[in-house]
């Protein structure tokens, strides 16, 4: 089988690509170039996707190709990347909520472009493979009865610690359709010695850790704008230079003295006030998401309840259990978890699941 691998320039996509080949799989790798080095952004530390150390990263799998005797190609995809998926993460920050680009740019960029472009560039390949801890099934009706449609399902890592579904959520059924995910059923401690068995360089190499580690404030590109701190009363504790400069959830830097921790609650773009409280402020017992995604299930009718399935509202931790969520249209759920949970924050992602399907998700507002 032809298969086209997203290479990062890391031990995952690395070990994926290999694990291929040596199946005796038609392998062929490609990067993209998502940072264009103009100087508009100056970046962080060589953790961050999007940051000066792409270049490097490109250079890593261009060695790794070129050692396993893989085809290589790069792709630049900044131009969209900038447009897509930069200029959304200003925008969601400037409206007082904190975005997700990750998941944004996998369903875009990662899954989206960069394969389009390949077949542009007449590679000829049947599958695309990246190194996500995620799996992909095709059930039959009866397994499933809950959901009897059958379709191609997206579904947890093996490796509940590494487990990246979260991130896929926005996959449409035409790009799992011809997705590998050789990793799925790893840990990452196999992933590593199996690096180490291939003789690759990369093999300790650390993981990317965030999207951008640079000041943000770069990205944002916003002038400082003052403005109160206040809490829930509307009481002024503190000041600001820009609610852009909060998220939803922290504790560190609010400069305010307090008996008890304080947390940002809120962000308001209209007065340009961010909301802070102690900590019992931060647990909400139901949201409501929106733009949302059905990924392995048809798109239930409108006011079609499901019930005892599982939510996540962070990539990291568990889905948590007792959820009940009512479809209110194609395009929205609302979602109840009466035990609470904390970090609920407008503009991530809210993503549902039965068991180790991912039924769906969509962005909470």
């Amino acid at each position: 089988m032809k298969i086209l691998v997203g290479l990062s320039g890391g031990v995952d996509s690395s070990v994926a690509a290999l694990l291929l080949k040596n199946a005796g799989h038609d392998v062929v790798g490609a990067t993209m170039r998502i940072w264009r080095g103009d100087g508009k952004y100056a970046g962080g530390a060589n953790d961050g996707c999007f940051g000066p150390n792409s270049e490097q990263n490109i250079a890593a799998a261009a060695v790794f190709c070129r050692d396993t005797g893989i085809p290589f190609r790069v792709f630049d995809c900044s131009g969209e990347y900038e447009r897509e998926i930069v200029a959304y993460y200003r925008a969601e920050h400037l409206a007082g909520r904190t975005p997700n680009p990750c998941v944004r740019c996998n369903a875009l960029i990662k899954f989206g472009l960069l394969p389009r472009l390949a077949e542009n560039a007449n590679l000829d390949f049947e599958m695309f493979a990246t190194g996500h801890y995620a799996r992909t099934s095709q059930f039959p009706n009866s397994q499933i009865p809950k959901f009897p449609n059958s379709r191609v399902r997206l579904l947890r890592g093996a490796d509940a610690a590494k487990d990246q579904s979260y991130f896929l959520h926005r996959l449409t059924q035409t790009q799992l359709a011809r997705q590998l995910f050789p990793l799925g059923s790893l840990a990452k401690h196999q992933v590593r010695q199996l690096a180490r068995e291939f003789g690759l360089a990369v093999a300790d190499k650390a993981d990317s850790q965030d999207f951008y580690t640079g000041d943000r404030s770069e990205l944002i590109g916003a002038a400082n704008r003052p403005g109160d701190i206040v809490d829930e009363a509307g009481n002024i504790l503190g000041k600001h230079t820009g609610f852009w400069k909060f998220t939803i959830g922290q504790r560190k830097g609010l400069r305010i003295s307090h008996p008890r921790p304080l947390y940002v609650v809120s962000l308001d773009a209209q007065t340009n006030r961010v909301v802070i409280a102690e900590v019992e402020g931060t647990i909400r017992t139901s949201l409501t998401a929106s733009d949302f995604n059905w990924v392995s299930i048809p798109p239930p009718s409108s006011k079609t309840t499901l019930e005892n399935i599982s939510i996540k509202v962070r990539s990291a931790g568990d889905p948590v259990p007792g959820v009940t969520a009512l479809v209110l249209d194609d395009s929205s759920v609302r979602a109840i978890f009466p035990a609470g949970i904390s970090g609920v924050v407008p503009g991530q992602s809210a993503v549902l699941y039965d068991g180790d399907i991912v039924l769906g998700g969509g962005v909470i507002m």
